[in-house]
């Protein structure tokens, strides 16, 4: 996402400085003994590297899609494709040179999980987690943090896949309709023309709401949210005509799930998607619910030039932050086996490990093409279409690479993760990289994600 989105995100119309910032964990960063690359590292059977941290190894993360376990302790993986090696070589080649290398031209880390039929193929983890401190400045190696396998990444704008899944539950459950108009659940909803958008354009990025809201100046989280309720439409906006991407409309959605479950959104997301699921290494504010242990070595930071100081473990939407870390927009932390999780959920038609989490034809809803034929409105990524599911963008090859096709779905996220799936190869991508640390200007995540994309699109039929 580029910059004039971000300043909107971040501040609405205040000064594009903070609207850059997050909020930062000022926690002291676990030690690790570095490689050459600055990473503690293992190299397993098909050749990947896999970074731990000062544990020594990893516990098995929540939710494994697949009945192989995944890697810990430098344990070989005879389950790995053969095209493994070939993610984790294309990974590295993105990392900083060298252990010195101060502006990195990809991102200091990731890990990459994919399913192939529900099995895990790839589960790889490279570089580092925490580089830099604040200022930003590069760390010594002692002070660094390897990438895991399990690490915790800020999901970003894939928090609104997390959404959209808790607002359909709703749906099924005869709570809410598409169709109605939001007022109908959110009576504050106000504003001219804001009386015609629905539920379902908020989910298709239809609603004619801009991109982020104002929220900074004001006394509480109340008020913060009474201004998000109140963002009025784009100049000229006719709710259902155009497609324009909308942070204030998932904000907006999630609203609706508190109204009508009577949860805030962060125990809705527990008690209705991960708990049931088992995704125990997902949610809002890891703070709240990460040991001490495993805020120190598990832990992905993103941005280090905050005012905040380090922004590790706490959202890196500064919207989100204002809101008090939790929205409908951007917020949920997770590791990547349990965001390929949702993906398989997804593919499977809405059940995981034997539990439905949607009805099958409520998938197969939030899977179709809902803005076809309408204009997008994308200044910064001109040549993008309006293929959007509900909650989901659809066959956009600026991130999904040769796999992009009109059934494969996913979502990205600022600060650097992305959810692919592809159904025609029954394959789900989770690809998490910390590319906003310590400054999310010096790389495009794109080229990265459809570079990979486009390696399994070769390899995967």
């Amino acid at each position: 996402m580029p910059i004039a989105r971000r300043t909107l995100l971040g501040a609405g119309l205040v000064a594009a400085a903070s609207a850059l910032t997050g909020c930062g964990d000022n926690g002291a960063p676990g030690t690790a003994v570095a490689d050459p690359g600055g990473a503690v590292t293992a190299t397993d059977a098909a050749g990947n590297r896999v970074g731990f941290g000062p544990a020594g190894n990893t516990r098995a993360p929540s939710g494994s899609p697949s009945a192989s376990p995944p890697p810990s302790g430098g344990a070989a993986r005879a389950d790995q494709a053969r095209y493994a090696q070939d993610v984790t070589a294309l990974l590295r080649r993105h990392l900083p040179a060298t252990s010195q290398t101060v502006q990195h031209k990809g991102f200091p880390g990731a890990v990459a999980v994919v399913l192939v039929n529900g099995t895990t193929t790839v589960h790889t983890a490279v570089g580092e987690a925490l580089r830099y401190g604040s200022g930003p400045k590069l760390l010594p190696a002692s002070q660094r943090v390897a990438m895991r396998p399990d690490s915790i990444f800020d999901l970003a704008s894939v928090t609104k896949v997390y959404t959209a899944i808790l607002l359909l539950q709703q749906v099924d459950k005869g709570r809410v309709e598409l169709a109605a108009p939001v007022r109908d659940y959110l009576p504050s909803f106000t504003g001219t023309g804001k009386e015609r958008i629905t539920v379902e354009m908020l989910l298709t990025h239809t609603s004619g709401l801009p991109v982020g809201a104002k929220v900074t100046g004001l006394p509480d989280n109340a008020a913060r949210w009474n201004a998000v309720l109140a963002t009025g439409l784009i100049s000229g906006a006719v709710p259902g005509n155009t497609f324009r991407y909308s942070s204030v409309g998932l904000m907006v959605a999630g609203k609706i799930i508190e109204k009508v479950t009577g949860q805030r959104l962060d125990q809705a997301l527990k008690s209705n998607l991960t708990g049931p699921l088992g995704l125990r290494d997902t949610g809002f504010n890891p703070n709240t619910w990460l040991s001490s242990s495993a805020k120190a070595s598990r832990l992905v930071a993103t941005d280090a030039r905050s005012s905040r100081g380090l922004l590790r473990g706490t959202v890196h939407d500064d919207v989100a932050n204002h809101l008090g870390g939790v929205a409908g927009h951007a917020g949920v932390f997770a590791t990547a086996l349990d965001l390929a999780a949702i993906g398989q959920m997804l593919l499977n038609g809405g059940t995981y490990q034997g539990k439905r989490v949607l009805a099958a034809a409520t998938v197969r809803r939030m899977l179709t093409n809902l803005n076809a034929g309408k204009p997008a409105v994308d200044p910064e990524r001109p040549n993008r279409t309006a293929a959007h599911g509900l909650g989901v963008v659809l066959n956009q090859s600026w991130f999904m690479g040769r796999l992009a096709s009109t059934r494969t779905f996913g979502h990205t996220g600022f600060a650097g993760p992305s959810l692919l799936v592809d159904p025609n190869r029954k394959l789900v991508l989770a690809l998490l990289t910390n590319r906003a640390h310590p400054n999310w200007s010096w790389a495009n995540p794109d080229p990265v994600r459809a570079a990979v994309g486009d390696l399994l699109a070769k390899e995967v039929n």
